[in-house]
C-alpha cells in the first residue's frame, strides 16, 4: 500500500521576493525560486514544506482568518514548540498569537506572514 509522505500548503502571495525573504529570514526556511520571471517558490525546513505562488491579482488574496475567525492557513507540527517560539522571536518574526496550551491538545503559537496568512506552530501535549 502506498504511504503518504507529507503535505504542503500552497499560499498565494502578492510579492514573491518579499515572501521568500520573510520565510528565510524570519522563519528559518530554505527557499528556492522558480520561473522566469519568478512566480513560484518552495520553502523547506526539516520535513515541512510550504509552497508560495505569486498571485496575479493580489487584491483578491484572503487569509483564512478573514473568513473563519482564528483560522490558520498552515499548521506546522514541531517537536519543541518552545524552542521554535524563542527562535522566531529572535529572528524578528511578529507573533500573531502567543504560545499557549490550546484546548485541542497542542501547545502552539502563530505568526502572520506579509500577506496576512496565519502560520501556526504546534506540538502535541499530554492530555493530563
Amino acid at each position: 500500500m502506498a504511504v503518504l509522505t507529507g503535505i504542503s500548503p500552497v499560499l498565494l502571495v502578492a510579492d514573491l521576493e518579499r515572501s521568500v525573504a520573510y520565510y528565510t529570514e524570519r522563519l528559518g526556511f530554505d527557499c528556492r525560486v522558480y520561473g522566469d520571471p519568478p512566480d513560484f517558490a518552495t520553502a523547506d525546513r526539516d520535513d515541512a514544506t510550504i509552497l508560495l505562488a505569486l498571485a496575479e491579482d493580489s487584491e483578491r488574496l484572503v487569509p483564512h482568518w478573514r473568513i473563519v475567525d482564528k483560522m490558520w492557513n498552515a499548521y506546522i507540527r514541531v517537536d519543541d514548540v518552545d524552542a521554535i517560539y524563542a527562535e522566531v522571536q529572535e529572528r524578528g518574526a511578529g507573533i500573531d498569537y502567543t504560545i499557549y496550551n490550546a484546548p485541542h491538545g497542542f501547545r502552539e503559537f502563530g505568526v502572520q506572514d506579509p500577506d496576512g496568512h496565519d502560520i501556526a506552530f504546534g506540538q502535541r501535549i499530554d492530555p493530563d
